[in-house]
C-alpha cells in the first residue's frame, strides 16, 4: 500500500472543498472558503493532501509558527480528515506519512484540535487510537455541550426551561431567522467584556466577511421583543449532521424575558426540519475548568457534554 503526499497548492482550493464536504469527519473550519478569510500573510501554510492510486484518501489542514505545525490556527477544528472511516492500517499509514514528513522537513511540535465525535460521518475511534498510539498527549480535554435533535424540544428541556420558554412566548418575544448582524455584535461585544473580559473571536468585519462567503452555512437567529432584537445566536452549519451555535449573546436588561431559552426551541425545530443530528452549544469549560452555572443552563435545554480535544506531539 503505497501513499503519497503532497503539499496544498491553491489551485487545488475547490477540489480540496469538495473533499471536506464528502468526508467522514470534515467540517467547515477544514474548509479552504474558511481559512480563507484570514489575510494570506497571517499563516504559513502546511496542509497536505494524501492520495493512494491517485485518490484523495486524506487531507491535513496546517500552518507552521516558529517549528510547530498547528492544525489548524485559524479554525475551531483541524486534524486530518478522512474520505470514510478507512482500515485501521490504512489510518495508520496515514499518520505515519504525515509524521514522517513533518520530522523531514525538521519542525519540532505538532498541535491539533479534532472535532468531537458528532461530528463524525459514523462512529469510529481508529483516527484517535493511532494518534494515541505514536504518543500524542492531551495538552487538554474540554467539554462542549450537545443536544440530539428531535421533533418536540420539550421532550430534551427540563422543567426551568420549559416554564421560561413559555414565558417567553406569553410576554411576546418572537423568533426572526435573520436580523442586524451589527446589533447583535454590540449585544455580544458589551456581554463578553462585562463578564469575561475578553473580545469576541472574530472582528464585526471578520464575521460580515463569514456570513458573505457562507450565506447559507452562517446564520442569525434573533429574538425579538417590541421590534427590539434582544438576544441572538450566530449558527454555523459546520456539516450535514451538526449545528454549532458559535456566539451566543442577549442584552442583560431583557434576561427576565428569556429570550435564550425560546431562541434555541425554534433553533431545534428548525435543525429537526433541515435533518440535522445535533446541536453543539459550545464548551462550558476553560482550561478544564468548568463553570457550572453555564453548564447547569445548557444542561436545562437538554444537553450533555462531550470532548474537545487539543492534542500535541513533540517530534
Amino acid at each position: 500500500m503505497n501513499i503519497h503526499i503532497d503539499e496544498f497548492s491553491p489551485n487545488e482550493k475547490e477540489r480540496w472543498d469538495e473533499f471536506i464536504e464528502q468526508s467522514w469527519n470534515g467540517t467547515i473550519f477544514h474548509t479552504r472558503r474558511f481559512l480563507s478569510y484570514h489575510p494570506i500573510e497571517r499563516f504559513a501554510d502546511r496542509s497536505l493532501i494524501l492520495k493512494e492510486n491517485n485518490k484523495w484518501i486524506a487531507v491535513f489542514p496546517a500552518a507552521h509558527t516558529s517549528g510547530v505545525i498547528s492544525s489548524h490556527p485559524g479554525a475551531s477544528y483541524g486534524g486530518p480528515v478522512l474520505t470514510e472511516p478507512l482500515s485501521i492500517n490504512k489510518t495508520h499509514l496515514i499518520v505515519e506519512t504525515i509524521l514522517s514528513n513533518f520530522k523531514e522537513m525538521k519542525f519540532t511540535k505538532i498541535e491539533m484540535t479534532l472535532p468531537p465525535t458528532i461530528y463524525h460521518k459514523t462512529p469510529c475511534n481508529y483516527l484517535d487510537f493511532v494518534l494515541m498510539r505514536y504518543e500524542f498527549s492531551y495538552k487538554k480535554r474540554e467539554l462542549s455541550a450537545y443536544i440530539p435533535i428531535v421533533q418536540k424540544p420539550f421532550d430534551l428541556f427540563k422543567p426551568e426551561a420549559r416554564t421560561a420558554t413559555r414565558k417567553a412566548r406569553r410576554e411576546g418575544v418572537v423568533i426572526r431567522e435573520g436580523g442586524s448582524i451589527e446589533n447583535f455584535y454590540k449585544i455580544l461585544e458589551k456581554n463578553l467584556e462585562m463578564r469575561h473580559n475578553v473580545k469576541p473571536t472574530h472582528t464585526l468585519s471578520e464575521l460580515i466577511t463569514l456570513k458573505k462567503l457562507f450565506p447559507k452555512k452562517i446564520r442569525l437567529f434573533s429574538s425579538i421583543y417590541k421590534k427590539d432584537q434582544i438576544a441572538g445566536s450566530v449558527l454555523f452549519l459546520t456539516n450535514k449532521r451538526v449545528i454549532l451555535a458559535f456566539y451566543i449573546s442577549h442584552k442583560e436588561e431583557f434576561q427576565h424575558l428569556r429570550p435564550v431559552n425560546i431562541l434555541f426551541y425554534h433553533v431545534i425545530k428548525w435543525a429537526y426540519k433541515n435533518h440535522y443530528r445535533f446541536l453543539d452549544l459550545g464548551t462550558f469549560t476553560l482550561n478544564m475548568d468548568p463553570n457550572f452555572g453555564l453548564a447547569r443552563f445548557k444542561e436545562s435545554l437538554g444537553a450533555r457534554g462531550i470532548f474537545r480535544d487539543y492534542l500535541e506531539l513533540f517530534l
